[in-house]
């Protein structure tokens, strides 16, 4: 029998209700546990489309699923505050408990889901509800401050500026669906943009480690303490053209120190569905998946668990921005691997290097990778502008995180460290393996109690800086090469003024597996070809010359009928520029969104720009509401935010 989508209204204990689409299967298969994912992103119409997994989980495997608006997103009740206040956290606690009360559900739930409900997946599993029993979270992170969308080493993410940092501030104040909230929506909706305030503002202001990055982290003190809070299986998924990749064998690790249960899958893949994502090879996620909560929800593996991590190893391959396939193989291993040794490589020195502020448009996305942004290019351009050590390839696989420890010093108080693992081939062409960064005024440990603090001009510092998870194998012929150049830009900010930098002396050191590994794992194929197209999709680098900039944009947008007989339009566009003599940089954007139902035509317009100096960040963000093409709100944010 088909199985029903129901909405409902999930009261919580302050009397805020959050909407809610259940995909019920027949009752007369008896209860059945339930899974939950919980996102900002509006489920009746930005991302309507989800729905068809929803009801793939309940028709083709007899799960119910619980597709949750955030408090103050979509058209749930509330105010939408920020990413993953407590205020979320208490909210789904309840909402698990609500789901496993339900005639329907056996009372077991499991959550899941990709970044942002990956993220809240984690934390709620550290506040051990009862009926929560197995998550899986899909490229999220176990570190806020180091590893999501707003900074990098200490460095403010750029790009990012002109993505999901500003998006979310339109995508907040849209009004809830009337279909779902009833008459009184244009009231509530009024209510929303005279409320929110810009969550981008919070983030500029808090630009070093500490309470606020620690909540929603599961990696409470920066290392690997905070994973005992967890006491459900936990599986995670993980890309190496993704930017939460670092949320593979650091996480694995630390879950099996605490002795949870748990399960490694890191693919190629960029920030998307494996199943369809690029680059290849495409595996169904949603058979992975299903096996895992089988497991945990249904008890249906006989087998007694174990802990593995399944690898997929990239392999020499010539880089592409829209690459479809990537060479390479899987294994399958344990975490911590007793076959992984460290190899250690000297840099010699000393090497002088006057920084180029744009040095790193080949890789200048990382915390993506699908489009708009795409896949790193070659990076020999960049290399030419770094200091570069290069060694014949090595044939064992890089497995872990490589570390490059450096004596270093600058010649101005202000200076950044980007360090980059290449493969190149016979012809020059650089392929980027991993890299790392670091804003040298967090030379002490981007986690360190103490304040960021200046360098003395000229004065020698050693430091350390960790390179992303990655697994690689280099083809006979192929060349090591580490990079170390003073900006990786526009991925992070340029430092705020021209400098010099001097490597005295440093080594690489490569987490390197040999021997042989178990027998690799086998999935079922994805789809043939990724879901993805760059038509319509403009991104380019610029050099004016006579201007002395660099310019990197950013256009694209889409169209899409959404339910309730509705149509919805995204447009957005992002500049982020340099001054290569002057090193003054900012980022400005512009996003709006567009909801059309019957009788209804809204959208809300919002610009932002962001300038970066030695003092700080300056920033305007300028928003307009219409209902009917009448513009009903126009509000304005203008501060300054010290570094």
């Amino acid at each position: 029998m088909p199985g029903t989508e129901r909405e409902v209204r999930i009261a919580m204990p302050d009397g805020v209700r959050l909407s809610a689409t259940l995909y019920l299967p027949a009752e007369s298969v008896g209860p059945q546990p339930c899974l939950l994912e919980a996102l900002p992103y509006r489920k009746d119409d930005l991302t309507s489309s989800y729905a068809e997994s929803y009801v793939t989980l309940r028709d083709e495997h007899g799960y119910a699923v619980c597709r949750l608006d955030l408090r103050g997103t979509g058209s749930s009740e509330g105010d939408a505050t920020d990413e993953y206040p407590e205020a979320e956290q208490t909210d789904l606690v309840e909402v698990i408990a609500w789901l496993a009360d339900q005639p329907w559900c056996d009372g077991k739930i499991g959550m899941w889901g990709t970044s942002y409900s990956g993220f809240n997946s984690l934390q709620i599993a550290c506040e051990r509800p009862p009926a929560l029993k197995v998550v899986c979270a899909i490229y999220a992170s176990d570190d806020r401050w180091t590893d999501d969308v707003h900074w990098r080493g200490g460095a403010l993410r750029l790009v990012d500026l002109v993505d999901y940092d500003h998006y979310m501030t339109p995508m907040c104040v849209l009004p809830p669906v009337p279909a779902v909230w009833g008459d009184s929506w244009r009231d509530e909706w009024r209510r929303r943009l005279e409320v929110n305030e810009p969550w981008v503002l919070t983030w500029l202001r808090e630009n070093r480690d500490g309470p606020y990055w620690r909540h929603g982290s599961v990696r409470t003190d920066g290392e690997g303490h905070g994973y005992d809070r967890i006491d459900c299986a936990v599986m995670v998924v993980a890309g190496w053209a993704d930017g939460y990749r670092n949320n593979s064998f650091r996480t694995i690790e630390a879950l099996a120190e605490a002795s949870v249960p748990h399960r490694l899958l890191a693919g190629p893949w960029v920030h998307a569905d494996p199943t369809t994502a690029y680059p290849g090879p495409r595996i169904d996620l949603d058979r992975e998946m299903v096996a895992w909560w089988d497991r945990w929800l249904r008890g249906r593996d006989e087998t007694p668990h174990r802990d593995v991590v399944d690898v997929f190893v990239r392999t020499t391959t010539r880089p592409e921005a829209f690459l479809d396939q990537h060479a390479g193989h899987w294994i399958r291993d344990v975490w911590p691997s007793p076959s992984v040794a460290t190899q250690t490589w000297q840099l010699d020195g000393p090497r002088e290097l006057a920084v180029q502020p744009d040095t790193g448009t080949a890789a200048w996305i990382d915390c993506a990778g699908h489009l708009p942004w795409g896949l790193s290019t070659d990076q020999r351009d960049d290399d030419a502008r770094s200091l570069v050590w290069e060694w014949t390839g090595a044939s064992e696989t890089v497995l872990g995180h490589p570390r490059v420890r450096l004596r270093v010093s600058a010649d101005a108080p202000q200076a950044s460290l980007s360090v980059k693992l290449c493969d190149v081939f016979p012809d020059g062409t650089s392929a980027l393996i991993s890299r790392g960064s670091l804003d040298l005024a967090f030379r002490d440990g981007v986690h360190a109690p103490a304040s960021p603090s200046p360098l003395v001009p000229g004065e020698e510092y050693d430091v350390e800086v960790v390179l992303d998870a990655c697994a690689y194998q280099l083809a006979p012929g192929q060349a090591l090469r580490l990079s170390i150049a003073g900006a990786d830009w526009p991925n992070t900010v340029a430092p705020p003024a021209p400098v010099t930098l001097t490597v005295h002396a440093g080594s690489l050191k490569l987490p390197l597996q040999s021997g042989a590994a178990e027998e690799p794992p086998a999935f079922t194929p994805g789809a043939p070809t990724s879901s993805e197209e760059p038509d319509g999709v403009s991104w380019t680098v610029s050099r004016d010359v006579l201007r002395n900039t660099t310019t990197c944009a950013v256009r694209h947008g889409a169209e899409y009928d959404v339910p309730y007989d509705g149509r919805a339009s995204e447009q957005y566009a992002g500049d982020v520029v340099v001054h290569r003599r002057t090193f003054a940089q900012h980022a400005s954007a512009d996003c709006t969104y567009r909801l059309t139902w019957p009788e209804v035509d809204v959208s809300v317009s919002s610009t932002m720009r962001v300038d970066v100096t030695a003092a700080g960040y300056d920033v305007v963000i300028d928003l307009d509401a219409f209902d009917d093409g009448d513009r009903i709100a126009h509000r304005t944010w203008s501060e300054h935010i010290p570094r």
